[in-house]
């Protein structure tokens, strides 16, 4: 099994609703995104995939959210845009984009501070 892993980052703002802190105020992160995917084979160049190309196709992703107001885009204009979900978010477009054959993506960890991230994977 062969595993791939690319970084990235974007910039946004949002504010935690129902939550008595200072989240709740409106707020940014330099988030932080670490993209995993997974193939039992690599292909005859000996690759995976590109890393070029699979960091096209997280920019597809990650793009839309970059240097917005979260709380103002779908779906986090229904749910808190938490690394948890923001993970949930890019994770399930990547495997809409991504999951064909031999790749599917294995895990999204999203970081909102040097110290704190989550990972959502299936």
């Amino acid at each position: 099994m062969f595993e791939l892993t690319i970084i990235t980052s974007f910039s946004s703002a949002h504010n935690l609703r129902d939550y008595k802190g200072a989240c709740e105020n409106l707020h940014g992160h330099n988030f932080r995104v670490e993209v995993a995917i997974e193939a039992s084979d690599a292909g005859a160049d000996g690759m995976v995939l590109d890393f070029k190309r699979l960091k096209a196709f997280v920019r597809r992703v990650t793009d839309p959210l970059d240097h917005k107001y979260l709380n103002g885009i779908a779906p986090f204009d229904k749910e808190n845009a938490t690394a948890e979900n923001i993970a949930r978010h890019i994770f399930k477009g990547l495997k809409r984009r991504l999951n064909k054959g031999n790749v599917r993506v294995s895990r999204v960890r999203v970081w909102e501070s040097e110290t704190a991230g989550a990972a959502y994977y299936e």
